[in-house]
């Protein structure tokens, strides 16, 4: 009901354009095919065709600083500092979670069990063999091999990165201390790097023994195996929506709009450990005013008529209540003279 009263007054203050223009957006490489999915649905409705780069979290916050592209996409939210700063806007535009995958001969997916702890001291290589005891004990009955861990790891500035590390800085002081929370870290030397999501995909599946992390829907669309989390409430978890949904559920972001909270180490039983949102960064001002309504008319399309679609490509969509912020938060953008943009929905 919230979103329907919310397009109706979109619908009614602004009219629309008389043609449609090619987009241009790049970043995340997790929201890449929920925004070429929305994409190729608005296509055959109205012929206009959306260029995105997955090119990161980090190199799209640039590029839309820069103004070469007619928005960014970031798995973390900029601060409001951050944004008032460069005169941005931003919101999210679905969610999802980070999973720790792994290739381990004669584990199946869901079977290993682990903590933030134990994946910590993995990852700053403390723990170097599946039969180690901390892992062990973590799994009872479970026959674990005697062999080399192999780390594969983001090389390039991800917000998934990001969200991995903030959800390790939680949940170890020491990981704090030594590696901290950001979209690139200085890893470990035998840890092996790799570009994109895609790359992780790929150094997985051929690498028996090993463990990394990567969006959920690459987990499903790729069919990766991977560990249960154990939350804050000490329950071992699996990813999925439903998770996912909990750890937004127990956040701020539905009370206050506060897209800045990470989503990470949530309370409740059915929480994700790693859940986060994925979001759009536009200019607040914009400089080319068909493409930057162009952009809009792409985004409200999507969330008026793309849901379905969301849950398509694994990712969960944003409840009504939020929708209605990003509504909200998208008739500010304006013209140069601080006037408005003419645009709607088709």
């Amino acid at each position: 009901m919230i979103r329907i009263i919310v397009t109706l007054s979109l619908l009614a203050c602004f009219p629309a354009l008389t043609h449609a223009a090619d987009i241009m957006g790049a970043g995340s490489s997790a929201a890449s095919p929920l925004y070429k999915k929305w994409a190729e649905a608005y296509k055959e409705k109205t012929s206009m065709t959306l260029d995105y780069q997955p090119v990161g979290s980090s190199a799209g916050l640039k590029q839309i600083k820069a103004r070469t592209v007619d928005f960014g996409a970031s798995d973390v939210a900029q601060t409001a500092a951050e944004l008032k700063k460069e005169n941005l806007i931003q919101f999210p535009s679905a969610i999802s979670g980070v999973v720790p995958v792994i290739n381990l001969p004669g584990v199946r997916a869901g079977d290993l069990k682990l903590s933030g702890e134990v994946l910590s001291r993995i990852f700053e290589r403390k723990i170097t063999r599946w039969n180690d005891p901390d892992i062990v004990s973590l799994n009872q009955g479970l026959a674990l091999p005697g062999k080399d861990i192999e780390v594969i790891v983001r090389s390039d500035g991800s917000g998934t990165t990001y969200n991995f590390t903030n959800y390790l800085s939680k949940l170890s002081a020491e990981w704090q201390k030594t590696y901290g929370n950001n979209f690139t870290i200085q890893w470990h030397k035998e840890l092996k790097q790799v570009k994109g999501s895609s790359g992780i995909v790929a150094e997985v599946k051929k690498t028996p023994y090993s463990i990394s992390y990567v969006d959920y829907n690459y987990v499903v669309q790729d069919k990766l195996d991977f560990a249960k989390l154990k939350n804050k409430d000490g329950k071992f978890i699996m990813p999925s929506a439903e998770s996912f949904a909990a750890a937004l559920n127990a956040s701020d972001w539905k009370k206050s709009g506060n897209f800045e909270e990470t989503l990470t180490d949530k309370a409740g039983p059915k929480s994700w450990p790693i859940a986060m949102g994925t979001f759009v960064i536009l200019q607040k001002s914009a400089v080319n005013l068909d493409k930057t309504s162009a952009t809009l008319k792409f985004f409200t399309w999507s969330f008026i008529n793309g849901d379905h679609l969301v849950g398509a490509v694994d990712f969960v969509r944003l409840p009504d209540a939020i929708q209605a912020r990003v509504f909200k938060e998208m008739t500010t953008v304006t013209d140069s003279a601080g006037k408005p943009l003419n645009w709607t929905v088709q």
